[in-house]
């Protein structure tokens, strides 16, 4: 049987465990002297391969030695190393399509079509694929959405229209994990594709064609764990409509693809041929992990996890005068020291019956790449980590009602940090910025990806003291004049309060989990519930 939670059993369990440990007490001054350590200018912006990166580990491992914590990492090693890849394309790449006719069309590469092979190799050599258009390219069981229906794209190329239909269908305001490019492409090499094409619907003078142009252009760095495709690629609505007369197809004629009536229409007769390069600099940078063996079930993982990285200093802004130094204070100083701070509190604690691990990922700000690293390449296997919480950037305020999250009604994780919260008089909410879609931008992320249930906690706007609005207008005043900037510097008037609170609560849905038998699942609307499904048999 799978070990669940079971309503109000497993909310008495909670507040049970909560009580049994309440010994913890997080430090606010140890915090913000530790994040003014690690912040400061002689750790030059704790950029991915440099002094600063060794500087932050090799403090970082010290911490843990000094705990009595064991090293978590692959062979028993405190690093885990993470490759990454930056492409950047090569001059003279070719491209033609051939019609039902047999007459060979050119396609001018940064005109007609843009093509890259930022994966694997770097190159990519495709001769007459056929192409496939496949309107969203989403496959949603849980909302009753098949874009692809009983099309098989193995070996061919596949034209998918970027993002997901309006409504709520797919979360109303707040997008889904479907919008992303990145889901296209793993959907798409999961059925055999070869090659992913978005097609941008506007004419090639449009400036939103331009725009694509010199966006594709830039140098990539390749997610680890990403679709290998053979290529990727994007092309202008002109591009679309020659390759839809020369199939016979009338695009009026086709069902909405909006409405969920669409299914895939293969181009008879249309095949794709395309020649490209990119050369490879490769860079490694490292994941630090600690761990707390399990005295039961040590191969069930819990992961603490926050990037230690930011974005460096004068060698990565040569430009910049004055203060060319991102300190990173607030992102993600302050993550990196709550998560040592977890673990000290823990470590204090009863041995757990899981095993915990305390995660410092690298390359965040690059894109998640050491989060993605490390889901691609696991230490612990994910089939069985119970969950991930996240922490980037600790709130700076008094104390607040609400604890948002990004991703809510995502999986039950809300519902058991909801069960520690409402007897404090406090209720978790969503992030109330549905437009940056959070959710999809900390390393929280790449674990759901791959269906490890995931929670991030974030800054609460509904104040004790002033309430909503002055907690809001406070927030939004802070995001703005220092996140991404030079200006993250640690202060001594920062209010850590909140930050303590949510620490607490984090502590308390931690050890739970640790100390039970539940596997929190996914809802039944989570567009992750389906790939956790895929690996139901190692829970059971």
């Amino acid at each position: 049987m799978f070990r669940k939670m079971m309503g109000g059993v497993a909310v008495a369990a909670v507040l049970l465990a909560a009580g049994m440990a309440s010994a913890q007490e997080f430090s606010a001054a140890r915090i913000s002297d530790n994040i003014r350590t690690i912040s400061a200018d002689e750790y030059q912006g704790r950029y991915p391969g440099t002094e600063g990166e060794r500087m932050v580990l090799a403090w970082l491992q010290a911490q843990y030695e000094a705990m009595g914590m064991q090293p978590g990492g692959p062979d028993g090693q405190w690093l885990q190393p993470v490759e990454l890849k930056r492409y950047t394309p090569v001059a003279g790449a070719t491209a033609s399509w051939t019609g039902p006719d047999g007459q060979v069309h050119a396609l001018t590469p940064g005109t007609d079509i843009v093509v890259r092979a930022a994966t694997n190799d770097g190159r990519a050599s495709i001769r007459d694929a056929g192409v496939v258009f496949v309107g969203h390219g989403i496959h949603a069981p849980e909302r009753q959405w098949d874009d692809y229906g009983d099309a098989d794209v193995r070996g061919k190329v596949v034209v998918v229209v970027g993002g997901e239909p309006d409504g709520e269908r797919f979360n109303g305001e707040y997008a889904t994990n479907y919008q992303s490019g990145a889901y296209k492409a793993d959907e798409a090499f999961r059925r055999g594709a070869v090659g992913i094409i978005t097609l941008v619907a506007q004419p090639a003078a449009s400036p939103m064609w331009q725009g694509a142009l010199r966006g594709a252009a830039r140098t990539r760095t390749l997610t680890p764990g990403a679709a290998d495709l053979e290529f990727s690629g994007a092309m202008p609505h002109d591009t679309a409509a020659a390759w839809a007369a020369a199939a016979g197809l009338d695009i009026s004629q086709l069902p909405n693809i909006a409405d969920g009536s669409f299914k895939a229409v293969a181009l008879p007769g249309v095949t794709l041929s395309v020649e490209v390069a990119e050369t490879i600099e490769t860079l490694v940078t490292h994941n630090l992990l600690a761990r707390i063996p399990g005295t039961e079930h040590p191969e069930e993982t819990i992961i603490y996890s926050a990037h230690w990285d930011h974005v460096g200093g004068a060698e990565q802004h040569p430009t910049v005068t004055g203060d060319n130094i991102w300190n990173g204070a607030w992102d993600n100083a302050s993550g990196t020291i709550g998560v040592l701070e977890m673990a000290r509190q823990i470590k204090a604690a009863p041995a757990p019956k899981r095993s915990i691990v305390f995660a410092h990922m690298a390359a965040e700000e690059m894109g998640l790449m050491g989060a993605y690293g490390y889901a691609a390449n696991p230490v612990w296997p994910l089939e069985t980590t119970v969950a991930d919480i996240n922490i980037d950037m600790l709130p700076l305020s008094g104390p607040t009602r609400d604890v948002p999250i990004f991703g809510r009604g995502q999986n039950e994780l809300e519902d058991r940090l909801q069960a520690l919260a409402e007897p404090l008089g406090r209720y978790v909410s969503d992030d109330g910025m549905p437009e940056e879609g959070f959710y999809y931008r900390s390393d929280h992320f790449p674990f759901a990806r791959m269906g490890v249930p995931a929670i991030m906690p974030w800054h609460g706007w509904d104040w004790v003291d002033g309430g909503r609005a002055a907690g809001e207008a406070a927030w939004r005043a802070k995001f703005a004049a220092d996140y991404h900037k030079a200006s993250d510097e640690w202060s001594a008037d920062w209010d850590l309060t909140s930050a303590v609170e949510n620490l607490t609560l984090l502590y308390h849905l931690g050890l739970d989990l640790a100390n039970s038998g539940d596997w929190p699942g996914w809802k039944p609307t989570s567009e992750f519930a389906v790939v956790r499904a895929r690996s139901d048999a190692a829970r059971q």
